[in-house]
């Protein structure tokens, strides 16, 4: 089929990276805004723009604020469909778990529990066998926050990268894992298609013709941050494999799993079963302090990063305490265990294996939650080259054939800008146009968060269908005008989006950098002005090359025009 070896490369190169780019540019735009998503929620929801909180007292704050959290209706709703019979009410339910979680990044704490019920389950391989709660909780008070507040980073942006928000059978997940492997082969595919590699990752010609050009910046961008495009699709399917993509331990191993989760527990002293006996609770925050003197003993930061109370009331009951180890790269917890009746020491977690320090090392450079800005803006850097990498591949494609589709009438090349179009401009203006909505629509709007998803739905759906409507020159081998009017739409939305944050909260840049430093809210507002600025040079340039490509046939109809009159010219010379 092939002359060679390197030329079934190029082609698996080509079209798995064209057919699977386009979810991955879905995962690499929302993966980069993922690293700064507890700051996109402070600019979405103002009431959170304070400083962010250690984690508060239980005894004090936290404790009376579980005694009024109650199963989430959501849950509720999704529960009935699961068991036999009616749910009781919720205010029956009996709580048996909680934990509460925050980072350095958190003004906010978040909260859940799980709460018993005593029905029956319709499938008897199900454990689902309670209903959760959850809550947002302002630690300085410990007043509730309102849950109908979507936070747009983390709730919308960052579960996009890794699921696309289509949660059905975890469909979308699945897609990205696919998605994530066949990256790999590109990328593997990739290499041994650019044998000069190192001479590309210096080689780059704006000058040249669009199509030349366009192959430097994404071999550019492909080979420079190769190593990162590589350990992000590869932690990626890691942190998935055992869960989604393998679900041994969920499916065919289920009953060996829940076996050794028994004899685990045996092993460590965490109960696996309430004992059926009720006992009180000591005081937690004593196990917080000598959870932290542990700490302090190991030379470790000893902030609280989560803690989790299982068999609440039981005197099987147990309290976790989890290092927040923002300070390493590797998502560590080095727990600390309680008995909840007497405060007793059960189990200080040890060292891990060489294996499971693999595994932390992996996810936590992934998952991002140490405390290092210059490394997290370098993530960013490295998931925008991500992008670049990409949209130049497509535009690529675009450029090399539509001069033979013009000519055979193939409606390929057009087809493929306009999704193109729609995943790479699209893409962004669907992003900012939620920021928009989001200080548009009242704060005291019921159901603000659906209607901030469904903007992002609407307008992506209308910039793909933007960009199929001006694909026509396409077809002639000419610029899809879309690209520039998306880009000027994308301008006239940022600064919309830093504007209306100005009117509707007061926290202009000016107050946010200089008056009263809040950088959370000020990045996002200078990260949508560097967007602007990005799109208006774009979209010049492309206006530009819009206009050359227009003079190019008048040009060359003068020369043919002159070339006709020549002959006749010279005859009546002679």
């Amino acid at each position: 089929m092939f002359a060679n070896f390197r030329l079934s490369m190029s082609w698996v190169h080509t079209w798995f990276g064209l057919l699977f780019g386009f979810v991955l540019m879905i995962c690499f735009f929302f993966g980069t805004l993922s690293v700064f998503d507890r700051e996109i929620d402070r600019w979405a929801i103002p009431e959170t723009r304070f400083d962010a909180q250690p984690m508060p007292s239980f005894d004090a704050v936290l404790q009376p604020v579980f005694a009024k959290l109650k199963p989430h209706p959501v849950d509720m709703a999704a529960t009935a469909e699961r068991v036999i019979g009616e749910l009781p009410h919720p205010d029956t339910m009996p709580m048996t778990s909680l934990y509460a979680y925050t980072t350095h990044r958190d003004p906010v704490l978040r909260i859940g529990a799980e709460f018993a019920i005593p029905n029956q389950l319709k499938d008897p391989a199900d454990d689902h066998l309670h209903v959760h709660g959850w809550g947002t909780v302002d630690p300085r008070s410990g007043a509730m926050l309102p849950e109908d507040r979507l936070k747009i980073g983390s709730e919308w942006f960052y579960p996009m990268h890794y699921s696309l928000n289509w949660n059905w059978n975890y469909l979308g997940i699945l897609i990205v894992g696919l998605t994530g492997f066949m990256m790999l082969v590109a990328l593997v595919t990739g290499v041994v298609v650019h044998r000069k590699i190192f001479r590309e990752f210096f080689t780059f010609r704006p000058w040249k013709r669009a199509q030349r050009s366009t192959l430097d910046l994404h071999n550019m961008t492909g080979v420079l941050a190769l190593p990162f495009h590589f350990f992000f699709a590869f932690t990626g399917l890691v942190i998935f494999a055992s869960y989604y993509y393998f679900p041994m331990s969920t499916t065919m191993l289920k009953p060996l799993h829940d076996q050794h989760e028994i004899i685990e527990a045996q092993q460590t002293g965490l109960a696996h079963e309430p004992a059926g006996v009720a006992a009180p609770m000591a005081s937690v925050d004593a196990m917080v302090l000598e959870a932290k003197r542990r700490w302090a003993a190991r030379d470790m930061a000893g902030e609280v990063g989560y803690l989790y109370i299982n068999h609440l009331g039981d005197k099987n009951g147990y309290v976790s305490i989890f290092r927040a180890g923002s300070d390493q790269v590797a998502l560590v917890g080095q727990g600390v265990h309680f008995e909840a009746a007497t405060g007793r020491v059960i189990r200080e977690d040890p060292a891990p294996s060489a294996v499971a320090s693999v595994n932390e090392f992996l996810t936590g450079l992934h998952l991002q939650h140490f405390r290092h800005w210059l490394l997290r803006w370098l993530y960013v850097v490295g998931g925008l080259m991500g992008c670049v990498c990409i949209a130049t591949g497509f535009v690529f494609f675009v450029e090399k054939r539509k001069q033979q589709h013009a000519k055979t009438g193939s409606q390929g090349s057009r087809i493929v800008d306009a999704v193109a179009v729609a995943t790479v401009t699209g893409i962004v203006i669907a992003a900012v146009a939620m920021l928009v909505a989001n200080r548009l629509l009242p704060a005291d709007m019921v159901g603000k968060g659906e209607w901030e998803k469904n903007v992002f739905w609407v307008v992506w759906m209308l910039a793909f269908i933007h960009a199929a409507i001006r694909s026509g020159p396409v077809a002639k081998a000419q610029l899809n005008p879309a690209w520039r009017e998306q880009c000027w739409l994308l301008v006239m939305l940022a600064i919309a989006a830093v504007v209306l944050n100005a009117v509707t909260t007061g926290d202009h840049l000016i107050k946010t950098v200089f008056i009263d430093s809040y950088w959370p809210v000020a990045g996002v507002d200078l990260s949508l002005l560097a967007t602007a600025f990005i799109a208006f040079v774009a979209a010049r340039r492309l206006a530009r090359h819009q206009h050359a490509s227009d003079q190019a046939p008048n040009v060359e109809s003068k020369r043919a025009s002159h070339a006709d009159l020549q002959p006749a010219t010279l005859k009546t010379s002679f």
